[in-house]
């Protein structure tokens, strides 16, 4: 099959396209508030007719949101979907629960920073368990979601309290409305089942 779409692209561009193409792949968001990515998620925008063409032969489309400067690569066939532990999707709901916070206090210009200590905060008033997440916990957690570029540290020690975390505005597309109904929904099973519930759970596709 010839990628006659592409065929508009300058060489250097082209360059371009592959490298953005196998990053959204490996790691799904791209935003415009992560100087990382910037520059990728301006191309995006530029050439995104040529994107989505491409994706689309993947069975994969690009879903951009200008309002909140993010990237998302989704797999139509719903396949592709990173299965998270039980913990990680309560920390990732409790980024969500800072976020959603934060930002009425803000304007979507402005960086929406939270604290790790904030987030054990949430996490206590949860009333999963009487202790806070374990560090090794939190910190997997962390570095998982940076990975996604849905937080960066500003701080490199995470395992202090004080330390300072951006949450991207791509936490509202990996954490949607019918998300959280699904999180909250797991850690109601997990009260009543405690451990042998999480062991059960903690596979589960979002």
């Amino acid at each position: 099959m010839t990628l006659e779409f592409l065929s508009k692209l300058s060489a250097r561009e082209m360059e371009e396209f592959k490298k953005i193409s196998n990053k959204l792949l490996s790691i799904c968001f791209l935003c415009k508030k992560n100087e990382a990515n910037k520059n990728d998620y301006y191309f995006i925008l530029r050439h995104k007719e040529e994107f989505n063409s491409y994706f689309k032969i993947l069975g994969f489309q690009i879903e951009i949101n200008e309002e909140y400067g993010v990237a998302q690569l989704v797999n139509t066939l719903n396949f592709n979907r990173i299965q998270l532990k039980l913990f990680d999707s309560i920390i990732l709901l409790l980024l969500r629960v800072l976020f959603d916070e934060k930002i009425r206090e803000l304007s979507l210009t402005n960086d929406v920073v939270v604290t790790v200590g904030e987030i054990q905060e949430k996490f206590m008033a949860l009333k999963i368990r009487d202790k806070l997440i374990d560090k090794t916990t939190l910190n997997n957690s962390l570095k998982l979601f940076k990975r996604f570029n849905i937080i960066n540290n500003l701080d490199r020690d995470l395992t202090n309290e004080d330390s300072r975390i951006i949450i991207y505005h791509s936490i509202l597309m990996a954490l949607r409305v019918d998300d959280i109904k699904a999180v909250y929904d797991k850690i109601n099973i997990y009260k009543k089942g405690g451990e042998a519930v999480e062991e059960v759970e903690e596979d589960e596709t979002y």
